[in-house]
């Protein structure tokens, strides 16, 4: 009988697609073969001295091993609002627009849990990083989803986004209560203008939604692009909150520290559910992410560097092993479309079939959408050396799909 026993929140989730590339690559490895990683958008670089050595003084203090504060100390949220006012001119209000949360998934996932209600519709153009879809429908919503249209450069086509979303507005029922941009994007690594936010602000007034939005690659931006921040446009706290992480800027990805800021609503809802579930982050983890925000940010240009060098060296190899890649302003990703002599494969089969006979790992566009069709995710996260030899293993294995082209 238990067999009849349905878990239906769960069910809602389709089958992972990345498991399938998971599966094979840690397959290959346990067969001793060497596989270049680009899979998953995890740093390889250390957690800056600086923020390490703050780590290791707090937790030499016993009095910081008891249970934590849920939405954050004191001293983190403090410093989330001066972060905020010096790079965004946005005044925070450190306890009621403010939240720390053990990194953005976890955000995301409590945030959503808290806000929405059976039936509501929240729209999340396609494709996307899988938490901000998945966790309105883990948490008993629906999706609405369309396409984003973005330049050979990865700016966003700003008047068909609204066009869209326009659309979106008109055909559903109900209207949607939530409207989640994500720029940089991830995947794509497409990005707006600060007029975007105005306008999305202005729209969310009219209509009545509210707008949560993922600024957690914002620093990462080369040739002089800036992230712009909704949080700067006036009256975006009546209609928004925002999202970052330390995990990229600050090579903090398994620290898990992360916050929201914005609308005292949402952000009190927030508050209240984790006050519920959880009892914060470790306190020395807190008192290096206060130092982290406040310090010298010379560590996050020097990361940044990194990036940008990355994806130069990779655009040149990839491009010598017959691979085009478009050079993006954003982001530790490159979103790639893939050579036309493997197009009929699929993303999906593309690189199932790379990691098995090329020994190189990138993370299909169709696991974060339809529209991510045709294209894969490949992050910067292996060193100049390795990322030449994918693209030695890269050519030899295009080469085939290219002679019989050539038939």
């Amino acid at each position: 009988m238990f067999d009849e026993i349905r878990f239906n929140r769960v069910e809602r989730l389709p089958k992972y697609v990345f498991a399938e590339v998971n599966d094979i690559k840690m397959s290959e490895r346990r067969a001793g073969k060497d596989v270049i990683d680009f899979s998953m958008g995890n740093p390889d670089g250390d957690t800056p001295e600086h923020i390490r050595e703050k780590l290791v003084e707090s937790a030499q203090k016993t009095k910081t091993h008891g249970y934590s504060t849920s939405k954050g100390i004191p001293k983190l949220l403090k410093a989330i609002a001066d972060w905020y006012e010096r790079r965004y001119d946005c005044i925070l209000d450190p306890e009621t627009e403010c939240v720390a949360t053990m990194g953005s998934k976890e955000g995301y996932a409590h945030l959503t849990y808290a806000i929405t209600n059976p039936g509501d519709v929240a729209v999340v153009p396609d494709p996307t990083y899988p938490i901000h879809e998945f966790s309105f429908i883990l948490a008993g919503g629906n999706v609405v989803k369309f396409g984003i249209k973005f330049d050979k450069h990865y700016r966003v086509d700003e008047d068909s986004f609204f066009q869209d979303l326009e659309r979106v507005f008109k055909e559903s029922s109900p209207k949607p209560k939530y409207v989640l941009v994500n720029f940089p994007h991830n995947p794509t690594t497409a990005t707006v203008t600060p007029e975007f936010y105005v306008r999305l602000v202005a729209m969310a007034k009219e209509k009545r939604f509210y707008v949560i939005s993922d600024i957690a690659y914002g620093d990462i931006t080369f040739g002089g692009y800036k992230t712009p921040s909704i949080m700067s446009v006036p009256g975006a706290k009546d209609v928004a909150v925002e999202s970052f992480t330390l995990s990229k800027s600050y090579n903090m990805a398994g620290w898990r520290v992360g916050f929201f800021v914005g609308n005292p609503k949402l952000i009190g809802a927030l508050q209240k559910i984790k006050s519920w579930l959880d009892y914060g982050m470790f306190t020395p983890i807190q008192v290096a992410a206060t130092v982290a925000l406040n310090g010298d940010q010379q560590c996050v240009r020097d990361i940044t560097a990194k990036y940008n060098h990355r994806q130069e060296v990779l655009i040149e190899a990839f491009d010598r092993a017959g691979w085009h890649i478009q050079k993006n302003e954003a982001s530790m990703f490159s979103w790639a479309k893939m050579p036309e002599c493997v197009q009929h494969l699929g993303s999906l089969e593309f690189s199932k079939r790379l990691l098995s006979e090329a020994g190189v790992a990138v993370a299909p566009g169709i696991g974060f959408g339809a529209y991510g069709e045709g294209y894969v995710r490949i992050a910067l996260i292996e060193n100049d050396n390795r990322i030449r030899q994918a693209a030695r293993n890269i050519k030899d294995f295009l080469k085939q799909f290219q002679e019989e082209e050539a038939k």
